[in-house]
């Protein structure tokens, strides 16, 4: 995948192991946490790369699950998505849930990861019903019901 530099400090993006799902993002300085209203912490983090995500596909930003398990810490939009006609740089933003100073990120350390996924484009039909199946139209919990 094409991948552009922004920033002369910018770490390329990279797999942490040969069994990683996942690439890491890396922040290039120090992110600034700011404290917002009583309960939490945010921060945008930069990370110096711009992408041509190939057509037909997205990249999908995750968490750290560490930084989820144990410091509270995670992506504000639980997942972002890029879309293969953005050439700007990726963005990260960070909440922190906890009342003390967040997670400490120092520049060079992973600060999400993401993988390249297929996105089909759907066209969508207007009609009058919809096939029955067994579930219908039961949601919210209703699947732990059925048994198995």
């Amino acid at each position: 995948m094409k991948t552009k530099r922004l920033h002369e400090k910018a770490i390329l993006p990279h797999y942490a192991t040969d069994g990683s799902s996942a690439f890491d993002l890396f922040c290039y300085e120090d992110p600034h946490w700011f404290y917002e209203d009583t309960n939490h912490w945010l921060a945008i983090v930069n990370i110096g790369w711009a992408f041509e995500i190939p057509k037909g596909y997205g990249m999908f930003i995750l968490s750290r699950s560490g930084h989820g398990f144990k410091y509270n810490t995670h992506l504000i939009n639980s997942v972002g998505l890029i879309d293969s006609d953005y050439r700007g740089e990726v963005k990260v933003k960070l909440i922190s849930f906890d009342t003390m100073p967040p997670l400490s990120i120092k520049a060079g350390q992973a600060i999400a990861q993401a993988v390249i996924l297929p996105t089909q484009k759907q066209y969508f039909e207007v009609v009058d019903e919809l096939s029955v199946t067994k579930r219908g139209i039961k949601g919210f919990g209703s699947t732990d019901k059925w048994g198995n």
